[in-house]
């Protein structure tokens, strides 16, 4: 029977240089640079398992959301990252002005809003 005794997640980047600026200088994410500009680990808030963040020269990037950052207030996260210069990709037909599809108020999940790194990779805000 498979057993594995632990796991994690990752994805590529095409420069682990502009994925550390981002994610820690831009985002706030604690990062662990592993191997200076091939690989990094994003410590993510209330986890213990490390995502890793990979260069790869014919990076291509993901057309879905492979991370999801949990927020208490989705209208004041959204702002905090305007601030940043993080604006929110286009949600859609069912998205409000800000972008942000509000699951919650429909019984269609949470709200959220999607954004894209420096390497074009897909991520979302949810509340």
């Amino acid at each position: 029977m498979f057993r594995p005794i632990s796991a994690y997640s990752g994805f590529s980047v095409d420069d682990v240089d502009a994925a550390v600026a981002f994610y820690a200088g831009v985002l706030g994410v604690d990062v662990r640079v592993l191997v200076p500009g091939q690989m990094m680990q994003l410590l993510l808030p209330g986890s213990d398992v490390p995502v890793l963040l990979y260069g790869k020269p014919d990076h291509t990037p993901a057309t879905f959301t492979v991370l999801n950052f949990m927020v208490d207030d989705i209208d004041t996260a959204l702002d905090d990252l305007a601030a940043l210069g993080v604006r929110p990709t286009d949600g859609g037909q069912w998205a409000d002005d800000r972008q942000v599809l509000r699951g919650r108020s429909r019984d269609m999940g949470p709200d959220i809003a999607w954004f894209t790194d420096p390497a074009g990779n897909v991520f979302s805000v949810q509340h």
